[in-house]
């Protein structure tokens, strides 16, 4: 993480491990996105020798991908220890045999040799990566050559309606701060993928009560998290003042709304071989790399 991140590793390792028993109950939308997410993989002609989870949580996906690619080697790595203490004891028998396996790591630093995985499926977890572009590097470094990364993260328009809130009621930051979906795009570009696709679609979830929204958010770790938090309890009115400023959201049918962000990505990673970026940052393609042209 780059040293003016507005979120420490730490704290981000600490709430999610909180977070491991209570998660899944109040992960509904990234239960929902990695369902999505798992249906992309469609897309794949061959099932992958070797799969890595990143930021696999409680393990509910990486089970998921093991019945999907039953040959499959599955890897689940997660930031929180907490997390993959959990997913462990929660892997059923019937999947001994395959035997996912956790392993409690940083995704900016990546405990694999270099292209040594064909897949990495990767669901609601990079907006709490915040330097992009050694994450990307990590990706390209581990995958083999034609390997192929999937992966969903939350763009600025998540929670803004709880954002707008929060900044009507107090001058300090509630709400975790974003990535763009085109900043995403120029590091992946700038990493040399293949072939990048980056789409995004606003998910609506609603809530009969705002105090249940926090409650959620809380149970599956994302509290705010923020160096630029207010570090002492906020104040009542404070408080009161927000879920005031949220009544103005408030539907016909006297549901609340959260706005999430939803941004899916693929790519595959270029052999290196035949695209070469030398020091002068130019890209050289062997001669006998470049396809021929049909002559009419």
């Amino acid at each position: 993480m780059i040293d003016d991140a507005p979120v420490k590793k730490r704290d981000i390792a600490r709430s999610f491990s909180m977070a491991a028993k209570t998660y899944d109950a109040s992960a509904f939308v990234q239960q929902e996105i990695g369902q999505r997410l798992l249906e992309r993989l469609d897309l794949l002609k061959a099932p992958p020798d070797t799969i890595l989870d990143v930021g696999a949580g409680t393990g509910l996906l990486t089970r998921q991908l093991q019945q999907k690619f039953p040959k499959s080697r599955i890897i689940g790595l997660d930031l929180a220890q907490g997390m993959t203490q959990f997913a462990k004891s929660k892997q059923p028998w019937h999947l001994w045999k395959n035997k996912p396996f956790y392993i409690c790591g940083d995704t900016e630093a990546l405990p694999f040799a270099n292209k040594s995985i064909d897949l990495i499926f990767s669901n609601f977890t990079l907006q709490w990566c915040f330097n992009l572009k050694q994450v990307f590097a990590e990706f390209k470094r581990v995958l083999k050559p034609n390997g192929m990364l999937f992966f969903t993260t939350l763009g600025p328009q998540t929670l803004i309606e709880l954002r707008t809130c929060w900044e009507k009621a107090n001058p300090h930051t509630h709400v975790n701060d974003f990535v763009d979906m085109h900043d995403i795009g120029d590091v992946i570009l700038n990493s040399r993928f293949c072939d990048p696709v980056i789409d995004m679609e606003m998910i609506t979830a609603t809530y009969k009560d705002i105090k249940q929204l926090l409650i959620d958010l809380k149970a599956t770790g994302a509290r705010n998290m923020n160096l630029t938090r207010h570090k002492s309890i906020t104040r009542k009115q404070d408080f009161k003042r927000m879920l005031e400023a949220y009544e103005t959201f408030k539907q016909n049918d006297g549901l609340y709304p959260a706005t999430f962000e939803v941004i899916y990505g693929h790519a595959w990673r270029m052999d290196t071989l035949v695209h070469r970026q030398e020091e002068d940052g130019y890209v050289r393609i062997p001669a006998d790399k470049i396809p021929l042209l049909n002559t009419f």
